[in-house]
């Protein structure tokens, strides 16, 4: 993953050994990562708002690792979080206009505790309004573009934070995932994302859109940066009731789990009837059995009439229902400071993207929407679905369930049905544990000069990300998928860098 740079494409255990020895520090780094944003962020407008104080903060925690306190291994490295995530320093969006001007009175639960471990909130990144699809396009900052190929979607709701990672722009970020957020932009975007069990991981403070099918998890260019952030955001919360499953519970570190031999004798099937027909993802899905093999797994191939994911848009997501009581609790939560009182009155403020709207308007209008019989029925299924799950695991002595994320390539902009062809809500609706990682490239072509990415992922029981985690990290280590865009190299910086250290950015919107 290293170059010759200091700073580029470095991994967050390679930035806390150069700070360790003194080759860099965090004030470096965020300067260096200023800088990416300044020059490169104008294409891909992946943020919404870059934090004014990441330089202070940065010193800050320079003057602590010199007084001989580091927080751990995210101590002074530059985080971007999606916008619907509250930091009571910065306005947070959700990518609405209509809540360009909102500041929370705190941090959300997982920004809390990302500061403690001592991450340098960078800024705040685009996202599709209020998460609502996989396109990344919002009323405040427009349409996102994906690195490797300026013409597609990075994937979305978190397509923000994606593109920002992936063209170096910052180290790690967050994501959420009603359906498929986290993981969608992690495979358009050549990157790591985890889908954590529901109750890992708090959602307190963050913009909803579903009680049952949202998390928030990380995104990494790599399995060992996405873990080291799993582990800093995840723990009980009183303010949100699902963490009560593990309230109490001593939750891993991770570190334990990146083992190089962590595929050898696991048992992965390989769930065939959701790879799709696409030729370039179908090559990268055999690519990575073949691979996974080689280092010592056995994959099952099988066809799972009951795991076909496209059923499950039509008769398990219950977003439809769930929506507006999440939004309207949302606003209550803020106590007043947002400038509407409810999805309803949000939708007809009229400064909304044409798109969101279409969805929104039909969600806010739903009456007494958690009593309905459909709603119900739903929830139903979706518990039964979950035992099927972990049942046929067992049955099977299987490790985890594989197949594509997208079993399309990431769309074009201009594409008006939105992305498609995503495997991503088999655990969304479960609430099941999964890790997306790259898988590898599209042929390339006149807008994509190394491929369009393709991601992979694997699913298991509840709590195993260790498992998920030592997988990824095994077929990462030994396939080496990933490769930067190559449209947004490493600069020299050598003759700037000394001026930066004095110097506050000059803007607060990108």
């Amino acid at each position: 993953m290293s170059g010759n740079s200091l700073y580029f494409e470095k991994s967050v255990l390679e930035y806390q050994e150069e700070m360790e020895s003194g080759a860099i520090d965090s004030r470096s780094l965020v300067s260096y990562f200023l800088r990416r944003i300044a020059v490169y962020d104008g294409i891909l407008r992946s943020l919404i708002t870059v934090n004014p104080h990441a330089l202070d903060e940065a010193e800050r925690l320079d003057r602590e690792r010199q007084a001989g306190r580091v927080r751990g291994p995210l101590h002074g490295i530059p985080v971007v979080l999606k916008d619907n995530c509250d930091t009571c320093d910065m306005p947070t969006t959700s990518g609405a206009l209509a809540f360009k001007d909102f500041v929370p009175a705190q941090d959300a639960e997982t920004t809390r505790r990302l500061r403690q471990s001592g991450a340098v909130i960078l800024g705040k990144a685009n996202l599709t309004e209020l998460a609502n699809n996989g396109m990344t396009i919002s009323s405040v900052k427009g349409q996102t573009l994906n690195p490797y190929d300026l013409t597609r979607t990075p994937g979305g709701s978190s397509g923000g934070t994606g593109a920002a990672v992936a063209a170096s722009l910052a180290v790690i970020g967050t994501g959420t995932d009603t359906m498929n957020s986290i993981r969608s932009p992690s495979s358009a975007c050549s990157l790591v994302g985890i889908r954590p069990t529901r109750g890992l991981v708090s959602r307190r403070g963050i913009s909803p859109c579903s009680d049952l099918q949202d998390m928030c998890g990380p995104i990494a260019r790599c399995v060992s940066d996405a873990a080291i952030m799993l582990a800093s955001m995840q723990g009980y919360d009183p303010g949100d009731q699902s963490t009560e499953a593990i309230k109490g519970k001593a939750l891993p570190d991770y570190m334990d789990a990146l083992k190089p031999d962590g595929l050898n004798g696991r048992r992965i099937m390989l769930l065939e009837n959701i790879a799709g027909s696409d030729p370039d993802v179908l090559q990268a899905v055999e690519s990575t059995a073949r691979q996974m093999e080689r280092l010592g797994a056995v994959v099952v191939r099988s066809s799972v009439p009951e795991l076909f994911v496209p059923d499950m848009y039509r008769f398990n997501d219950v977003q439809m229902w769930e929506q507006k009581p999440c939004f309207d609790r949302y606003v209550a939560y803020e106590e007043g400071r947002l400038p509407v009182r409810s999805l309803q009155e949000y939708v007809k403020t009229g400064l909304i993207t044409p798109s969101v709207e279409a969805d929104l308007k039909p969600k806010s209008e739903v009456v007494d929407p958690l009593d309905a019989p459909e709603y119900l029925a739903r929830l139903e299924k979706n518990r039964k679905l979950r035992q099927f799950m972990i049942s046929l695991l067992e049955q099977e002595r299987l490790d985890a369930f594989m197949y594509p994320l997208q079993t399309v390539l990431a769309v074009k902009t201009t594409e008006e049905k939105g992305q498609h062809g995503r495997n991503g809500l088999m655990a969304t609706v479960t609430g099941l544990p999964a890790i997306d990682f790259p898988g590898g490239f599209s042929k390339p072509d006149a807008t994509a000069p190394i491929g369009v990415p393709i991601g992979m992922e694997l699913l298991s029981r509840p709590f195993s990300e260790p498992k998920l985690i030592s997988m990824a990290y095994s077929f990462e280590q030994a396939a080496r998928v990933r490769r930067p865009p190559a449209g947004f190299p490493d600069l020299d910086f050598s003759s700037v860098v000394s001026n930066a250290q004095h110097q506050e950015p000059s803007h607060e919107r990108t």
